[in-house]
């Protein structure tokens, strides 16, 4: 018996000691949104901080300037053609659209991470699916809170685990009762590890701000909007201070991809969608006290399924090894002087790779796509999903596509751009002709990844009708 007791109590202790881990995941949160990344107006004091009490990374990517292949690459430290999630899952955009979801012989984060003996819990959206089977409790959470899809899906409703908790939903409450819903659960489980992935709402449209915040950041609804996902970032970090787990939690805060219109790619061109850097490159910060030096600033080449491998390497959780993963585990970058441990990032455009780009040029193979709205006699783009006041409850005052928020000049899209990151970030100058040998140097990297990339047709949306 008492050897029993001995084992359980070194058990005890060496699970005490392993370190938690919060993912925070703005939705569509762009390279020049936050205060640390050089915005002007736009007001995020607790982020700001989180940034100078860590690692800000200049040159973060997501593999997809879409919602779900992100989240999918996330989930899985795999590319999205890889873990078969390269387009977005709509309950609104038809069967096929409606139908899509992570495949369900991919495994998850939360699924590695429930297996090393962590607490999982998930706040936020999930978008990997919304059918039965598909939703974060049936793929390796504990507990989920969320609106399953994109803020502005109908039906938008919040659900409790599997059940229909909220409709509608008061979306102008939705980021401060996340952050509620966040706080609680580091506090119900601050005595053993967890994993929180804490995916927020804001600042995809439609754009909501509490009362405290609304029409009070000076910067618009936009800024309003960001005021409100700083006080939720704000209130996980208070969470952990309060419940004595702050220097024993590694937090990891990015976004889904670039910012629709409103936002700010940061000079970048382009936006969500497209296949310009602003699609692509978004703000990164990782803070562990202790353990992540403060006020470090890295321009290392990474992507988004690195995250899925930092957590692995800090946590010891281990992955099956019968499939490939992409992601590279960055502690070494971020704690320290290491270089990036990618050669190349590949960027996707639905189910096929588009981009190639080191640390200073990027290849487009094929043209890069734009984000085409067409826009009616008044030049206002008729958004399908705007408020209504009875399905989605937000503010009306949204904005249009003359918000656009990455740069629109340069060198028309073509097959076969190349450009200097460095010297050019905003894609202006096509400099392939000066520079054959980094051409065919990226197109044979591009052609010996493509070879993996299956031959998929994108799903066809049904023309969204407003109900």
């Amino acid at each position: 018996m008492r050897h029993v007791l001995l084992a359980l109590l070194l058990t005890t202790s060496l699970v005490g000691a392993a370190p938690n881990v919060v993912v925070i995941l703005a939705d569509d949160l762009g390279y020049g949104d936050l205060g640390c990344y050089g915005h002007p107006k736009f007001k995020t004091p607790r982020i700001d901080q989180m940034a100078a009490e860590g690692v800000k990374m200049m040159q973060f990517n997501t593999p997809a300037p879409f919602c779900a292949p992100t989240r999918a690459s996330l989930m899985t430290g795999r590319y999205p053609f890889r873990c078969g999630m390269t387009q977005n899952p709509a309950p609104d955009g038809g069967a096929e659209a409606d139908a899509l979801r992570l495949p369900a012989s991919e495994v998850t984060l939360a699924q590695v991470i429930k297996s090393a003996g962590y607490a999982t819990g998930m706040v936020g959206k999930w978008h990997l699916g919304h059918k039965a089977g598909s939703l974060p409790t049936e793929r390796g959470f504990d507990e989920y809170y969320g609106i399953p899809y994109s803020n502005d899906m109908r039906p938008v409703q919040v659900l409790e685990g599997t059940e229909v908790a909220e409709y509608p939903v008061v979306q102008a409450t939705l980021t401060t009762r996340y952050a509620k819903r966040a706080a609680d659960f580091i506090q119900r489980n601050a005595k053993k590890p967890f994993f929180l992935y804490f995916a927020e709402a804001m600042p995809h449209k439609p754009l909501a701000a509490a009362e405290k915040n609304y029409q009070k950041s000076g910067a618009g609804l936009y800024g309003d909007a960001l005021l409100d996902l700083d006080d939720s970032v704000g209130a996980v970090l208070d969470a952990l201070k309060q419940n004595g787990v702050d220097e024993n939690t590694l937090i990891l805060f990015s976004s889904d991809n670039g910012a629709w219109f409103g936002g700010s790619c940061g000079g970048l061109r382009g936006m969500k969608g497209t296949s310009w850097e602003g699609g692509y490159r978004v703000p990164m910060i990782a803070r562990w006290p202790g353990k992540i030096p403060a006020g470090r600033v890295s321009s290392e080449l990474a992507v988004m399924m690195d995250l899925f491998a930092t957590v692995l390497a800090a946590t010891g959780a281990k992955m099956p090894n019968d499939r490939v993963l992409d992601g590279r585990d960055l502690m070494p970058v971020l704690t320290g002087d290491a270089k990036s441990p990618h050669e190349f990032v590949f960027g996707h455009q639905g189910p096929k790779l588009v981009t190639i780009r080191d640390a200073r040029w990027k290849l487009h193979l094929l043209p890069a796509r734009e984000m085409n709205l067409k826009p009616g006699p008044d030049g206002k783009w008729l958004d399908p999903r705007l408020p209504d006041g009875v399905t989605i409850l937000a503010p009306f005052e949204q904005y249009n596509i003359d918000a656009h928020p990455g740069l629109k000049t340069g060198v028309e899209g073509a097959k076969g751009l190349l450009f200097d990151l460095q010297a050019d970030p905003g894609e202006q100058v096509d400099v392939a002709t000066k520079h054959p040998d980094q051409v065919k140097r990226l197109q044979d990297a591009f052609d010996a990844m493509n070879k993996d990339v299956p031959v998929v047709e994108e799903v066809k949306r049904a023309p969204y009708k407003k109900p």
